[in-house]
């Protein structure tokens, strides 16, 4: 899969994504990413890259023409039709970033973002080039840099072979809408401090339960609003009731929350009965 990001501060995006997992992939050739400084596209003899904005209010606007002739000359493409690429702009007007965008973005052959600066960029770019419109959350950051960094990791390691075990972005906080369970290591017991027994049971049914247990009541402590409005199957209702009484909570007000949540759990499965066959006798 290969990235293109369009950026004033290219150093800004290869430092972190030369180091790591990510830079391994790099090297492995798992994944390309490339940088776009747009002042090597501007008309402006001074290199300059924004302008004050029309209307009047504080603050500069990334012109127009650094995005356009970077799109066009740099990366080759056309305004009218670039579906191999799939390009982005980084913005706080955008659709919430999420584990499920990541996956989706992850299906795609060429990603480019694009990251604004000062009051943003001229929104005719948006209006002739942007396939979608992305945020990573409701705070405003100096750059679209910092985005596209979250934006490249997220989906970088959903690709195949970028974290060598495929599992490990399977069970993952968020890859089913839970976070994950509490992970421990060696030693087992440090400055009195000890591992929970079950980890060490060799028992994988047991082990597995309580992992599950942990995910779902860890997300209905730290983040209730990944359960709002979700029926939970019957084998996830009991192991969560059983963990949240466990920790103290009574089951009046379990209910009172729940309620609150519009959360939900299926009822338990009927078992049927087999009938007995036998002769039939005659009277």
């Amino acid at each position: 899969m290969r990235f293109d990001v369009l950026t004033i501060f290219p150093a800004m995006i290869e430092g972190p994504l030369s180091t790591s997992i990510i830079g391994r992939a790099r090297t492995a050739g798992l994944v390309t990413i490339a940088t776009h400084d747009v002042r090597d596209y501007t008309d402006d003899k001074h290199r300059r890259v924004d302008d004050t904005p029309f209307g009047g209010g504080a603050g500069m606007v990334m012109n127009a023409q650094p995005f356009f002739a970077t799109l066009r000359e740099g990366l080759g493409l056309n305004e009218k039709d670039h579906d191999d690429a799939h390009i982005v702009l980084l913005t706080p007007q955008g659709q919430v970033f999420s584990q499920a965008k990541a996956a989706e973005l992850a299906g795609k052959k060429r990603l480019v973002l694009l990251c604004g600066h000062y009051e943003g960029i001229d929104d005719r770019v948006r209006q002739t080039w942007v396939d979608e419109e992305l945020s990573i959350g409701d705070y405003v950051l100096t750059g679209g840099e910092l985005a596209a960094l979250v934006v490249i990791d997220a989906v970088a390691r959903l690709l195949p072979g970028v974290l060598g075990h495929e599992a490990s972005s399977v069970e993952e906080s968020f890859s089913d809408q839970l976070l994950e369970y509490p992970q421990y290591t060696r030693p087992a017991e440090f400055e009195g401090m000890t591992v929970p027994d079950v980890l060490l049971s060799g028992h994988h049914g047991r082990i597995n339960n309580w992992r599950r247990q942990q995910s779902l009541v860890r997300t209905y402590k730290n983040r209730p609003d990944l359960l709002q409005g979700r029926c939970l199957s019957f084998q996830d209702g009991e192991l969560l009731r059983a963990g949240l009484q466990a920790g103290g909570m009574d089951a009046e007000q379990l209910e009172r929350e729940w309620q609150a949540l519009a959360l939900t759990a299926a009822p338990a499965p009927r078992t049927r009965k087999r009938r007995k066959e036998g002769k039939g006798t005659n009277e």
